[in-house]
Order: structure tokens, then C-alpha cells, then sequence
């Protein structure tokens, strides 16, 4: 699969008129999680765009919020303890030969607490240290407590997949450099939906494609084609 015939496709899409893709959607390149509702169309596109045959259809304590609630690699999935036992039956006969853990914390949006490929995490500053223990033994990698740009909630101002990543503007050049060297893939500044540096919430990534949202505009497109879809860095 090496060399620059890797595949990279990116493609608009909004959630029942939403343009706020990344909330409800999680996706790694094993895996991806949609909420119940999502349309036959839609379905086609995150599955087509992001090369995954494996889509679960989940909820957490009966929202459809999964970008927000749920943060994981292609080794893990975190779940956030709001989950109830039925929901939480669902992604283990679903993912049987994924890691799952129910994170005992009292923050529940854990994809805007994390971001994580399959070389590094980085995480919520503020995490105590038996938290942080669990997301690296789930997501087999070590997690880099982290503020970006002032922010803590890392997640939502990151996407990184083991191919590059995306990063609000407001990070600073050091922390672009450092952000770089934990994933070991190149990482570039940009935004979303005309202009919102939560980038999380508008975009969606693996190493195959991405999803962003309806009103992303052509610079922003680029931007997110070299970060994410430029080949990628080291191993």
C-alpha cells in the first residue's frame, strides 16, 4: 500500500442539513461509528469517501453526538461513563477485536478531549493520571497531556490521522512542531465551515479520505487535502 498512488478522497456532506459532520461522526481506518437515522445516501458517502466497510450504528446515553462523546485510534475506542450497559453491548458485539473502555471521568465529550492516531494521543491537560493510563492501554500509545493555542479541549481544535493533521490556527508555531513530532506525521494550521477553528466539528478523517462540512470553502479544501491527504510522514 506505499508510494503516492495512496488514494485520498474529500468529500462534502451535512447530517440532516448539519454542517457539523464531525459531531456526529467518529471513523478511524478500522472502524466507524454513525448515529441511527443517518440516511442511505449519506451512509454511501461516509463508507465510499472513508474506505470502511465496518460502520457501526451507536448512541451514548441515547444522543446521537458521537464525534463529541466518543475519541479513539484503530486499536481503541473510549467511551464516555454515561454510556448504559445496553449501548455499551452494542459496540462490543460490534467491535470484538477492538480495545473498549468506559473512561470514569466526570468530562463525557471525550472526542473533544482527545485526539489520537495509531502512533500518539494527545489529551485533556487537566486528566488525572489513572484517566490518562487507561486511553494509552486502550489506544496502545503513549498520551501527551496538552493545551493548544491556550485550549484545553485538545480534540475539538485537532483531527490527526496516520497520514497528517489539522490544527486550528490559534496553536502556536512551537506547538505545530511539537503536535508534528508526537505523531510523527506532518501537522498544518487551517479551519472549517468558513472559518471556525474547532475543526473537529466540521470534519471528519481517516488515512483513506475526509468528510467536512457543507460550508467549507475551496482554500479550506486545500488546506485539508495537503494536511491530511499529502502522503503522510514517518512510521
Amino acid at each position: 500500500m506505499e508510494g503516492p498512488a495512496r488514494r485520498f478522497e474529500i468529500s462534502k456532506l451535512s447530517i440532516s442539513g448539519n454542517p457539523n459532520v464531525g459531531v456526529f461522526i467518529h471513523a478511524t481506518d478500522t472502524y466507524i461509528i454513525v448515529p441511527p437515522g443517518l440516511a442511505e445516501k449519506e451512509v454511501r458517502v461516509v463508507r465510499d469517501v472513508l474506505g470502511v466497510d465496518r460502520i457501526v450504528e451507536g448512541t451514548v446515553f441515547n444522543m446521537r453526538l458521537l464525534g463529541v462523546l466518543v475519541a479513539g485510534n484503530n486499536n481503541g475506542l473510549l467511551l464516555p461513563r454515561t454510556i448504559t450497559d445496553d449501548e455499551l453491548r452494542v459496540f462490543k458485539k460490534a467491535l470484538g477485536d477492538i480495545n473498549i473502555a468506559v473512561i470514569d471521568t466526570v468530562e463525557n465529550a471525550l472526542g473533544n478531549l482527545i485526539a489520537a492516531n495509531s502512533r500518539a494521543a494527545v489529551v485533556y491537560p487537566y486528566f488525572e493520571p489513572k484517566v490518562v493510563k487507561v486511553i494509552e492501554d486502550t489506544l496502545g500509545v503513549e498520551a501527551h497531556r496538552m493545551a493548544i493555542g491556550g485550549i484545553s479541549v485538545v480534540g475539538s481544535v485537532l483531527v490527526v490521522t496516520d497520514r497528517g493533521g489539522l490544527v486550528c490556527p490559534e496553536a502556536s508555531e512551537d506547538e505545530v512542531k511539537k503536535l508534528s513530532s508526537i505523531f510523527k506525521v506532518p501537522v498544518v494550521q487551517g479551519t472549517v465551515n468558513f472559518g471556525v477553528s474547532f475543526i473537529r466539528a466540521g470534519l471528519v478523517a481517516n488515512s483513506n479520505g475526509a468528510l467536512v462540512g457543507e460550508d467549507t470553502t475551496g482554500p479550506e479544501l486545500a488546506r485539508i487535502q495537503m494536511a491530511l491527504g499529502g502522503g503522510g510522514g514517518g512510521g
